[in-house]
């Protein structure tokens, strides 16, 4: 049994991974996303996280696609209650309101259709808008929280400054808190989320669920060269890695490979899941026989030594 970790100071607990759903009605049709959905649950995972969004930056999508996908695997499989399911609002419409009140509503309940539940265990804000008072945003949650529509707030893509100014008008208890912080992090994409952010998140105990944990793929060590570009159409990020510390972290996960016989990935997700303030990488598997690396990272206890070596290695 995995063992799980409470999602900040939230009554919710996870395992220390967490499930993404970009891929499924994406680069995941249904009956490839139905497997890896069994199989993940299968193997002790828990949250599994979306967004209205996705994957409306496919050409005929309109976002909506993976929450569908995942909607009609809850149905078929009858796991509501053995999964934690989080998504977000405020990217979709693509060009509208953000995170205005309404929208937020709106939005809200389009979700729980397509997901075909009645509750959202974790909604994150997944995009900070300055144009809306963040106060009107925190009671737009807190609505749908007194509703029973939604359990646990969270943030995503926010700077330091915006997730303490809505953490500071939650504190009287009239507003409900953000608990989550989604950003980006992982070993060669450490700005956004180390020093001042991390720093907030562990001192007020606000859970990291990092995104792109496996940098889009090349922490798998799937582009190690020019030539291994072409080999997805997830690979544009990867081309600035090889030019930057890229490879250097590349050779320190290899060593750390050899001495304790780990797929590079697991190695990858278990440095995340070492860090101050986060609670579970995010990462995506577009088929089951890309699973296991993943599910590796949940027994992967990395020395000091070794972290010391991968961090090192990325600064």
């Amino acid at each position: 049994m995995t063992a799980t970790r409470r999602l900040g100071s939230t009554d919710l607990k996870i395992a220390p991974l967490v499930l993404g759903g970009n891929v499924f009605g994406w680069t995941a049709d249904k009956a490839e996303s139905f497997a890896v959905l069994d199989a993940f649950v299968a193997a002790g995972g828990t949250m599994i996280d979306t967004a209205d969004v996705y994957s409306a930056w496919v050409p005929g999508h309109q976002g909506g696609e993976s929450e569908t996908v995942i909607g009609e695997w809850l149905r078929a499989s009858g796991k509501r209650d053995a999964v934690l399911i989080a998504t977000k609002v405020g990217m979709l419409p693509v060009d509208g309101e953000k995170l205005a009140p309404a929208n937020i509503a709106a939005a809200c309940d389009a979700s729980l259709r397509r997901l075909g539940t009645d509750r959202i265990d974790l909604y994150y804000a997944h995009q900070d808008d300055e144009s809306v008072p963040q106060d009107d945003v925190l009671a737009a949650f807190g609505k749908l929280i007194d509703a029973g529509k939604v359990r646990v707030i969270g943030a995503s893509n926010f700077t330091a400054a915006r997730l303490k100014s809505a953490v500071d008008l939650s504190r009287d208890g009239t507003l409900p808190r953000y608990h989550v912080l989604q950003p980006e992090y992982n070993l060669v994409s450490r700005k956004a989320y180390e020093g001042e952010l991390q720093a907030f998140c562990a001192a007020e105990n606000v859970a990291a669920l990092p995104y792109y944990g496996l940098a889009a793929g090349f922490l798998t060590g799937k582009y190690r060269s020019a030539d291994d570009l072409a080999k997805s159409v997830r690979s544009r990020s990867a081309k600035d890695q090889l030019e930057g510390n890229g490879p250097a972290v590349l050779a320190a996960m290899d060593e750390i490979a050899a001495e304790t016989g780990a797929p590079l990935a697991a190695i990858a997700l278990a440095w995340l899941t070492a860090q101050a303030g986060v609670c579970a990488p995010i990462a995506s598997a577009r088929t089951v026989d890309q699973l296991p690396d993943l599910i590796a990272s949940l027994t992967l206890e990395l020395g000091e030594d070794q972290l010391a070596r991968l961090t090192n290695a990325g600064a």
